[in-house]
């Protein structure tokens, strides 16, 4: 269902660095702190999970991913949390997590109805009744692809302290029947040429979204524009959205 950029071990074991704690994991791990099972979908390196169960979270924590290398560093981390490779597709899954979280914009990766559709008709089938999905997409409106250009290049060390670069760039004219195309580029001595990956995200406004939470079960309880829980706006950066299993 997603095409993982991070599949290569060398630039799994850079996410990381590239993808420091920050506000919206903070958002999360309240979250998860109220919660006594937790599915993470495209949970990546496990970030979230590693750190619920290093600060005491004795309930059932489970992360899935598409991308083997991501799993590598998570398992390295904490092998006392369930790791699963796949997507939703890979169980049949029941009612029995608290709390479903996508973080890291992962939701946007869905990028057709079906796997949108799909992937909420997972969620609503592993929750519990009353249970919480919690996820977030870039707001469409506050239009940040205009920002992914070249010449904003982000600069991390990997393990070994050598530099790489990373930048993306849009392709094309931009937004487009809502979703952005765009190429990761990821250069550094580590490699003997820069390694440049294709993405598509989609955008999808609050009513688009509504309408596909609706129609699979889930009913919206919170809805806010930033990670300090700020009221949604036409310019808030984000669409943070709560849902419960009706």
């Amino acid at each position: 269902m997603v095409d993982h950029v991070y599949a290569d071990l060398s630039l799994a074991a850079l996410y990381d660095r590239l993808n420091p704690w920050g506000p919206g994991d903070d958002f999360y791990l309240g979250l998860l702190r109220q919660a006594g099972s937790v599915l993470d979908i495209g949970c990546g390196t496990g970030q979230l999970l590693r750190r619920a169960r290093a600060e005491g979270h004795r309930g059932r924590l489970t992360g899935l991913d598409p991308a083997a290398a991501m799993l590598v560093q998570a398992r390295r981390a904490r092998p006392d949390v369930e790791w699963v490779l796949g997507d939703v597709r890979v169980r049949c899954w029941r009612p029995e997590f608290d709390l479903v979280v996508m973080t890291g914009h992962a939701f946007q990766e869905l990028v057709t109805d079906e796997e949108i559709r799909t992937c909420l008709h997972a969620v609503r089938s592993a929750l519990r009744d009353g249970g919480r999905f919690a996820f977030e997409t870039r707001n469409p409106s506050a239009r940040a692809w205009e920002r992914w250009t070249p010449d904003r290049v982000h600069e991390v060390a990997d393990a070994d302290g050598r530099p790489v670069q990373v930048w993306h760039e849009v392709q094309g004219t931009g937004l487009i029947h809502g979703r952005v195309h765009f190429t990761e580029t990821y250069a550094g001595p580590a490699w003997p040429a820069p390694q440049v990956h294709h993405s598509v995200l989609r955008f999808l406004d609050t009513d688009t979204l509504g309408s596909f939470l609706t129609q699979a079960g889930l009913t919206v309880t919170e809805q806010y524009g930033d990670w300090d829980r700020s009221p949604l706006t036409p310019g808030s950066p984000e669409i943070i959205t709560v849902a419960r299993r009706d």
